[in-house]
């Protein structure tokens, strides 16, 4: 009877389990089979993720509103780690890089080795001594052995990231590379890596079409910097990219990420904290590959404030045409085959505004990155801004401030005349009797001079016998109230100081000031270095009558929502120099008189301007004299004052027809000035 009570409850427990076996069998059938894509498919877009909306930078406009820089939507290749079996990492950078070089685009690799086999170190801006300095100090801040070669060097970094399949040495060299980047860029599974912007559609369509090959890998759409006119003041706007480890540290308290986009130079620069925009947020589901389903829900980005340079961007065009196409003409002439490089610049005469400001040759910022090594091994070094950067003797565009000093300290009147009979023999005794540079082609002199005549003429003699009588303290001065030999204060980095020849500077040399040196002091040489837009300043300084304003460029900055002005620039007064009335007009009417009759007469006859103008011929160490010139216009009526500078030009009369470009495009736009209507309603 037991037995039988004991079977019955086992046969039950067996048919429970059965029963629910069968059940459980038959939910899995139904989960796994009936209904498995559906339930794959739910749990594939189980991952909720927040994505950045990168926000555009704020445009950049010329006075008028016209657009320097825009943005426009681009594609970047990113890298997510979570994605990633580390395992396959090295593999797929591989199938990256390989899909990049196939359809010709560029990625990011700043690693300091170059990229084929064998290898050599890569650092381009450095040559010679400092190269060999810049490679130690590499080593040291990696811990590198001192001896160890470029070669050497991949091998270690590839065994610092475990990279230990069989590669060949360019393979190689690829992965420490991007891995370098990697490390550099903080690449983790919160941090994702960009690869590479601004890609091809062709390029990020392989990607997508084999998804399989490229798992953890996101095509992201972003704004991207457009330079609506190509190279036109490339100097001046700058340029961004992916900011740097160190520039991160210093800006990670300001809510950027290792991946943001910073203004690396330029106005871009500058501007940071105005050009850059708010990013905006998306709540997406992924699936497990990183493979997004859905929007959830998303806060649109906020786009940066609008810059309104002082720029006139037709001004610039010509400015920079003129200069491209000068040169490339005296080029062709056997004195002037030398004129690889110059500058200008154009400034308001009455507000200290740069109107234009080129340097030559110069370079597509939009393509700085695949361009960089050829640009850096350039020996006409056509990144470097020479207008506020490159120091020039200023050669006989100098004389006007010796004019100017001269007869304000008393050291001659206007009308006094001194003879110029070709050599100066003050110091013959002494075995020093420097000529006047048309003794040099003739044989004679420019007889008698007063101050006016010299400048038309721009004899030597007259301005050695004034600058012996003043000395070279006098001279300082003024050299000093018109600011040359100091900092403009303009706003962009890399402005040099310049110098100005005096005792103070020979005595830091640990060397001596002769009275020759004076000489050759009032005609803009001995030791006088000043840039392009030092000079333009001084010239503008003597067109409106001593009135020195600070140069800048930037006019103001605009809100994105409503144009309201967030930031404007008010023209400063840096010094103001009373100069005589009767001397002025003898100074004025000599510039007058160079464009009229005198070194710059060929230039500008039959011109419909009438112009203020001095030629300036700078002796170098090798090579034809640099030419220079400047100018003022109109002459009645001072608007805008222009300084060339043109290496190796042989003359200064040889570059003024760029000033006679500049002059004759200002004036064309500024005589229906009134008709002209704003492109952009933002500079209102």
């Amino acid at each position: 009877m037991l037995w039988n009570k004991i079977g019955n409850r086992y046969t039950v427990i067996f048919a429970v389990i059965a029963i629910m076996t069968v059940a459980i069998t038959s939910r899995l059938f139904s989960l796994q089979i009936v209904k498995g894509d559906y339930y794959r498919e739910q749990s594939e877009n189980r991952l909720i993720r927040s994505m950045p909306i990168k926000a555009p930078r704020g445009e950049i406009h010329d006075k008028y509103g016209r657009p320097f820089i825009t943005n426009r939507q681009g594609f970047s290749i990113i890298f997510q780690k979570e994605w990633i079996k580390p395992e396959s990492l090295n593999s797929l950078i591989l199938r990256v890089i390989g899909v990049t070089e196939l359809y010709g685009e560029t990625y990011i690799d700043t690693f300091p080795v170059t990229k084929e086999y064998p290898f050599a170190f890569y650092f381009p801006e450095y040559q010679g001594e400092q190269l060999e300095r810049r490679i130690a100090e590499f080593k040291r801040s990696k811990g590198i052995d001192e001896v160890a070669t470029a070669e050497q060097t991949v091998a270690f970094f590839a065994q610092k990231y475990g990279i230990t399949d069989s590669y060949t040495p360019d393979e190689l060299r690829k992965i420490v590379g991007v891995r370098y980047e990697m490390e550099n860029r903080l690449f983790s599974n919160t941090t994702p890596y960009t690869f590479a912007t601004d890609v091809g559609i062709a390029c990020v369509t392989h990607i997508k079409e084999h998804y399989s090959d490229f798992s953890g890998i996101v095509i992201s759409v972003e704004p991207i910097r457009e330079y609506t006119n190509g190279t036109l003041a490339a100097h001046l706007l700058g340029r961004v990219g992916i900011m740097y480890k160190e520039e991160y540290e210093q800006l990670k308290s300001k809510n950027y990420s290792i991946n943001d986009t910073v203004g690396k130079d330029g106005i871009e620069k500058i501007l940071e904290e105005y050009l850059r925009g708010t990013d905006g947020v998306s709540s997406v589901e992924q699936s497990i590959d990183g493979k997004m389903s859905r929007v959830l829900e998303s806060k649109p980005a906020k786009p940066g404030n609008y810059a309104v340079l002082t720029l006139d961007a037709r001004l610039q065009s010509t400015l920079e045409s003129s200069l491209d196409r000068v040169t490339a003409n005296l080029r062709r002439t056997a004195r002037g085959r030398g004129a690889t490089a110059g500058s200008g610049v154009v400034l308001d005469v009455n507000t200290g505004e740069v109107l234009a400001m080129a340097s030559y040759p110069t370079f597509d910022p939009s393509k700085f990155n695949e361009l960089w090594g050829e640009l850096n091994k350039d020996p006409n070094r056509p990144m470097w801004n020479r207008a506020i950067s490159g120091q020039y003797a200023p050669g006989s565009t100098f004389k006007v401030l010796s004019a100017i000093a001269a007869l304000e300290s008393g050291a001659v009147t206007p009308k006094e005349g001194l003879v110029c009979d070709g050599v100066y023999d003050v110091y013959a005794s002494s075995g020093y009797a420097p000529v006047c540079w048309i003794y040099t082609s003739s044989g004679r002199g420019h007889g008698t001079q007063n101050v006016t005549q010299a400048l038309e003429n721009s004899c030597n003699l007259y301005f050695y016998e004034v600058g012996r009588r003043m000395g070279i303290d006098v001279l300082s001065d003024f050299g000093a109230k018109f600011g040359l030999g100091e900092y403009t204060g303009i706003e962009i980095a890399g402005e040099a100081k310049g110098i100005f020849a005096s005792r103070a500077y020979r005595e830091r040399l640990g060397r001596l000031w002769y009275p020759g040196d004076m000489l050759q002091a009032a005609i803009g040489q001995s030791d006088h270095l000043f840039t392009p837009i030092q000079i333009a300043n001084y010239i503008a300084t003597i067109a409106n009558g001593g009135k020195r304003y600070k140069p800048h460029l930037i006019k103001s900055v605009k809100s994105y929502t409503d144009a309201t002005t967030i930031f404007e620039t008010t023209p400063e007064v840096v010094d103001e120099i009373e100069i005589d009335p009767v001397n002025y007009r003898a100074v004025m009417d000599g510039m007058r008189r160079v464009s009229e009759t005198g070194t710059a007469s060929s230039t500008f006859v039959n011109f419909e301007i009438p112009v203020g103008g001095k030629t300036g011929s700078a002796s170098v160490p090798s090579g034809e004299a640099n030419g220079l010139f400047v100018a003022f216009a109109p002459f009645d009526d001072p608007q805008i004052a222009v300084a060339i500078v043109v290496e190796h030009a042989g003359s200064g009369s040889a570059i003024a027809e760029i000033a006679r470009d500049v002059i004759r495009e200002y004036m064309s736009v500024n005589a229906v000035e009134d008709q002209i209507q704003p492109y952009n309603e933002l500079v209102r």
